[in-house]
């Protein structure tokens, strides 16, 4: 089977903002785990942000997009140093995979990007997918990587998307603040606006 698990910033996010290099490990063993039982596993990663205001020791996430765009381009080398650490120490190779919603807009680079992530999973590897914030020409705009994670798993043929997160799940309103959707039996119009 072919999977894509999106992690979450604050799933690998310690208490002082710092990456949880323990919880990044023990995430590493169950992909190991998953491999050695034959299944192709994608990562789609947020956590480049949080990972630059940890190093930069800023406790609230700036506004403005340049600022998010350093704070990415500060992290996103701390973000790959620790996946490379915790999958190396199991013999287990990843590779960063940077894209921004334009790759998927256009066919020719859609293509190109979706090779690259078939033939890193051919070679064994382990991609680790994210959004190149530092070059994003609009807002940062996947959303906590959640619909890059959804577009990457369709456009893949994934047989599975798993969404490690610390929301509870889809909520009619804002997380925690609106009625939680218990079960959706069918994508709808009204879903979609959720």
């Amino acid at each position: 089977m072919r999977i894509v698990i999106k992690i979450g910033t604050n799933t690998l996010s310690a208490a002082d903002g710092t990456l949880d290099t323990k919880r990044i490990k023990s995430l590493a063993g169950e992909i190991a785990a998953l491999k050695k039982s034959s299944h192709q596993v994608v990562i789609v990663s947020s956590g480049a942000i949080g990972a630059g205001m940890g190093k930069m020791k800023l406790s609230s996430r700036p506004s403005a997009l340049k600022d998010k765009q350093a704070l990415a381009a500060v992290g996103q080398p701390i973000l790959m140093d620790a996946y490379q650490e915790a999958f190396g120490a199991l013999g287990i190779t990843v590779a960063q995979v940077l894209v921004t919603r334009h790759d998927f807009d256009d066919r020719r680079r859609y293509v190109n990007a979706k090779n690259t992530m078939l033939s890193l999973l051919e070679l064994g590897a382990v991609p680790v997918v994210n959004e190149n914030d530092t070059v994003a020409v609009e807002e940062i705009n996947f959303g906590d990587n959640d619909t890059l994670a959804a577009i990457v798993a369709a456009k893949i043929s994934a047989d599975w998307l798993f969404i490690f997160t610390d929301v509870d799940g889809l909520y009619k309103g804002i997380p925690g603040k609106s009625e939680l959707v218990g079960l959706v039996e069918k994508i709808t119009p009204e879903i979609e606006k959720f």
